[in-house]
This record gives C-alpha cells, structure tokens and sequence, in this order.
C-alpha cells in the first residue's frame, strides 16, 4: 500500500479533506463542530492523502511566518498504523519548505500523538493544555 499526498485544489478535494476530519475530529473524538471548523479553512493549504485511490488522510497549513502551522492532521481509523501519518506529513513538511520566509513547523499535538511527532524531529513546547476538551503540547521543528 502506498499513500499518494496531493494538494487539495479542487473543491472535491476539499470536500474529502472536511469529510475526513469530520469523521475523526467530531464523530470519533466527539470535538464540537465549531471548533473544527473555525473559519480559516479558505486561506490555508490542504493536503489529502490517499490509500489505493481511498481518501485516508488530511491536513492543513496555515503560512504564519517564520513557521507553518500544521493543523488538522486526521487518519482514518482503518490506515492507522499503515505509515499514512507519517507520509502525509513529510509531504506537508516538504511543502512548507518550498516556502520563502518559512523556517520552522510548529503544531499542537494531542498528547495521545506526542510520541508520533517526537519520532517526526518535532520537539516539546510550553506547557500542556486543553483544545476542545482534549490535552494537547504545542511542537515545534527545524525545516
């Protein structure tokens, strides 16, 4: 199995990216609606990962310089495990590096994921904290 990572640019591609956090972040992780989809989703990037031409995997980029801010990140239950997250995120790590004036990868990791992100090069930031009822650790890495 191989995950291809491509850009959503299309709004069909948008559309799975929504689908996908829609049925990790508010169905699974019972995160209210509201605070997934919070209105920045127009100016950011997205990236969709497919698995055998399945929706899979998705994320978002916000350009916020000197750093990108990774958000979003979702794997479907059925590809955890499969090397989907990692894939999708060396492909957002890669396109955040094609970026003038973009020096570091920040993100707030679910503290379920801290060891996830720990094997990416991302290291711990500040204190724990509460994001949509979940504990979470901001991140940071060098690009």
């Amino acid at each position: 199995m191989t995950l291809v990572v491509t850009e959503a640019t299309s709004e069909a591609d948008l559309a799975h990216c929504l689908a996908l956090r829609r049925r990790v972040f508010i169905e699974e992780q019972n995160v209210p609606e509201a605070d997934d989809l919070d209105g920045r989703d127009a100016t950011a990037i997205h990236l969709l990962g497919r698995l055998d031409g399945t929706p899979v995997a998705a994320l978002r980029l916000r350009l916020l310089p000197p750093y990108g801010k990774v958000e979003r990140v979702c794997v479907l239950p059925e590809a955890r495990g499969t090397g989907a997250g990692a894939a999708l995120m060396a492909a957002a790590l890669d396109r955040l590096r094609a970026e003038p004036g973009i020096a570091t990868a920040k993100l707030g990791a679910q503290l379920s994921a801290v060891g996830f992100y720990d094997r990416l090069g991302f290291s711990p930031l500040g204190e724990d904290y509460l994001d949509a009822g979940i504990p979470h650790r901001d991140m940071v890495r060098a690009l």
